[in-house]
């Protein structure tokens, strides 16, 4: 059943346009997950379609009865409701008249509502958010349209609600950045890329492949037109007899190709350099640190050493301290308890979840010329309007007032000034929310390639799997723990415990009570097994840069087939090596924590 048809949407703002002529239906039971750059107008399609925004041309046209409903990224409430009446008493009908106080009720629960009756006005924006969320899961609508939904939420609650859209009946339309909850959720995936619609009928994962082909597909028709154009301009400059029908014919043809033989417009990408300066010895030590607000212990006794190179996320619910962890990093905040040594050659780059204040009046060029006219990076001295043409700000955007841009694009632009201050040690807390899913590929290349310490706050499991090796989940009353690996390791870990089974997958000693006495055998290293977890890192930081080497020798031999040939054959071989010491790396650092682990209990 079909019930809603956009036909023929155009639309535009001053000189920019985000749609020329796109069409786009919506059947009943579709999950889309709508996706595109910053600035696209993935948000104006919504309010288009939610009827809150006019197109400059063509229509939305809805079914008989087709109730829709929109949840925006900055909901709006009326002043002095409450969350009951914003929740059950708004999407009350006959039809749930006698469930819905009870369905709202454990919704509320799960997102940490105990007091229904408590005014909207008094809540945080996160808080805020959840209602509007709430409210728009309880509403008896036959499409739903959502924008960034999982903004704000932590990772429990975006797998909660993960699951929760995945057993809804009725169809959905959201915009998200969150590529795992795209891949899950969404089995229909709609590109806006240069004022076009592009539909893909798949999840995020075959998006991505069929993204690849159809570009791969544009580039050879284009190559293929330019090569027959080539012949015909040859022709052409040898001298056509024009009074012949034939030739005509012929001329015709080659304006015809003159038209569509145009390279395709390639995706705009951020490019960044690395940019960082140089760390010494002694880098940023935290020793026992505690911090109270109003009676509720957030840290207690938390201490580590950051090595170089570390790579490590904190996670844990809304409120529970992660920022002010951070904060307290910085010195913005003081700790109850303990100290923060920071070493003389740190140099701390911090993005923070709230946009530092931006004058609205300022350009954007001056609001970056005020951190670097000129900053020096791996490929040579680059000037402050060059990273902006590598940050996708053309030349009009760099001269364009920051109060003009989307926020994604206000994020961008405070990223970049970040970086471009040249840190060795990175403080992104979340920095996923409002980044396109473009923008956040390229950053996490380079945060790969970045050669100080990150330290990351985040909700956004795909960026915590790609850029962390090391997790500290605050778990309640102060205690952070420490686990090793990405998100999807600590999950895999929280799930055998909550399963009755400990960190190795063993019976933990309340289910062996059940099921009978478990024998333990004591790990250890072997002889070998030290030696190689005492080498390996080394050898595998090696192979690395022997490929990569053999990657410049390739590149400087292109013509030279025999040399190219034998090169090849030597890099095949050294990633071969570089996959077998990877395998015996994870290995041997899984036994390490294992042997740590049963020691330390």
């Amino acid at each position: 059943m079909n019930l809603l048809t956009a036909k023929g949407i155009w639309k535009s703002y001053t000189d920019k346009e985000l749609f020329m002529g796109v069409d786009l239906g919506i059947e009943d039971q579709d999950k889309i997950g709508i996706v595109g750059i910053n600035g696209t107008g993935k948000s104006t399609l919504l309010r288009i379609l939610a009827g809150v925004e006019e197109p400059d041309q063509g229509e939305v046209i809805k079914g008989n009865r087709v109730y829709v409903r929109y949840l925006p990224q900055n909901p709006m409430f009326p002043e002095g409701m409450t969350i009951y009446d914003y929740v059950v008493t708004k999407n009350r009908t006959e039809d749930n008249e006698w469930s819905i106080a009870g369905d709202s009720k454990a919704i509320l629960n799960v997102m940490g509502f105990e007091d229904e009756n408590a005014r909207i006005d008094h809540l945080s924006g996160g808080q805020k958010k959840l209602v509007a969320l709430a409210s728009a899961l309880m509403a008896d609508c036959d499409l739903l349209l959502l924008d960034e939904p999982t903004n704000h939420l932590n990772s429990e609650m975006v797998l909660w609600l993960e699951q929760a859209l995945i057993q809804r009946k009725g169809a959905l339309l959201m915009v998200t950045h969150d590529r795992y909850f795209l891949d899950r959720v969404c089995g229909r995936i709609v590109e806006i890329d240069k004022g076009k619609l592009y539909q893909y009928q798949t999840n995020f994962a075959g998006f991505l492949e069929a993204k690849a082909a159809r570009e791969d597909l544009e580039l050879a028709t284009y190559r293929k037109n330019k090569n027959i154009l080539r012949s015909e301009l040859e022709w052409m400059r040898r001298g056509a007899r024009a009074r012949s029908t034939k030739q005509k014919a012929h001329i015709q043809r080659y304006e015809e190709l003159k038209e569509i033989t145009k390279a395709p417009v390639q995706d705009q990408k951020v490019e960044v350099s690395t940019l960082s300066s140089r760390l010494g010895k002694k880098t940023l030590e935290l020793v026992g640190l505690s911090k109270s607000y109003g009676g509720r212990q957030l840290i207690r006794d938390f201490g580590y050493v950051f090595r170089k190179r570390d790579r490590i996320g904190f996670v844990g619910p809304n409120g529970c301290g992660k920022t002010t962890l951070m904060k307290i990093i910085m010195g913005l905040e003081a700790p109850d308890q303990g100290e923060v040594t920071v070493g003389s050659t740190v140099k701390i780059g911090y993005f923070s979840q709230e946009n530092e204040a931006l004058d609205p009046r300022q350009k954007v060029i001056d609001y970056i010329r005020d951190t670097a006219e000129y900053v020096k990076t791996e490929d040579g001295t680059v000037s402050a309007a060059m990273m902006l043409e590598r940050f996708l700000f053309d030349g009009a955007l760099q001269h364009t007032f920051i109060e003009k841009l989307s926020g994604g694009e206000k994020r961008r632009l405070y990223l970049l000034k970040v970086l471009m201050e040249a840190p060795n040690i990175l403080i992104l807390d979340e920095p996923t929310n409002d980044l396109d899913i473009q923008t956040l590929a390229i950053l996490e290349d380079y945060l790969e390639r970045f050669p100080g310490i990150l330290i990351m706050v985040s909700h956004d499991r795909y960026f915590l799997d790609k850029t962390a090796d090391r997790l500290f989940a605050f778990e309640g009353e102060g205690s952070i723990r420490q686990y090793e690996g990405g998100y999807s390791d600590y999950l895999k870990i929280r799930q055998r415990e909550e399963k009755g089974a400990d960190v190795f997958g063993k019976p933990t000693k309340g289910s062996a009570e059940k099921t009978g006495k478990v024998k333990t055998v004591k790990k250890k290293f072997t002889w070998q097994e030290q030696r190689d977890y005492e080498t390996i890192e080394a050898e595998i930081e090696e192979i690395e840069e022997a490929i990569a080497a053999l990657e410049k020798q390739m590149e400087q031999a292109a013509t030279d087939f025999v040399k190219l040939h034998q090169l090849t054959e030597e890099k095949e071989e050294k990633e071969a090596l570089l996959e077998e010491k990877m395998e015996r790396y994870l290995y041997l650092s899984d036994l390490a924590d294992q042997i740590a682990a049963q020691n330390q209990g």
